[in-house]
């Protein structure tokens, strides 16, 4: 597990619904990333309406090729209606297709929760591991890279 932050360039897309966990979580986030040595100037947050809209971001941010790495944050909290199975269905199979499609990490710290106080139980813990998620999976993501480079080089292929 390979945790060293430093040149790895991070993507953040903040769901601004239910605000004060999501505000909980990028703070949480933010420290622990600079935690791992990734720089502030490598780091790009940007926020959406709410939880349906993150994968779109997330399209856009892995369109430009400019990150190792994305985080979703936000929280998806049961409500009395079928809403909330829709909002988080459709957003978590989101984040998992774009992070496959573009073929980056996707950290998915998008909270679904029974209530208020389950997201407030685990904010700050969830955006903290989405931190080190993202780095993780980005310093993987570069190390597999350069060995299927490595394995092209012994096979002759250019």
């Amino acid at each position: 597990m390979n945790l060293d932050g430093a040149g790895v360039r991070v993507g953040i897309v903040q769901a601004r619904f239910n605000p004060e966990i999501g505000e909980a979580l990028l703070s949480a986030c933010l420290s622990e990333l600079n935690e791992l040595g990734v720089m502030d100037e490598d780091i790009l947050q940007v926020t959406v309406p709410g939880a349906l809209e993150i994968p779109f971001a997330l399209q856009k941010l892995a369109d430009t090729q400019q990150f190792d790495a994305l985080i979703a944050l936000g929280a998806v909290i049961r409500g009395e209606t079928y809403h909330f199975e829709l909002v988080a269905n459709e957003c978590g199979a989101g984040i998992t297709r774009t992070g496959l499609d573009f073929g980056i990490p996707i950290a998915n710290a998008v909270l679904t929760t029974e209530n208020d106080a389950q997201a407030v139980a685990r904010m700050t813990d969830k955006g903290r591991d989405a931190a080190r998620v993202a780095v993780e999976m980005a310093n993987l993501a570069l190390a597999l890279e350069e060995l299927a480079e490595n394995a092209k080089d012994a096979n002759g292929d250019a």
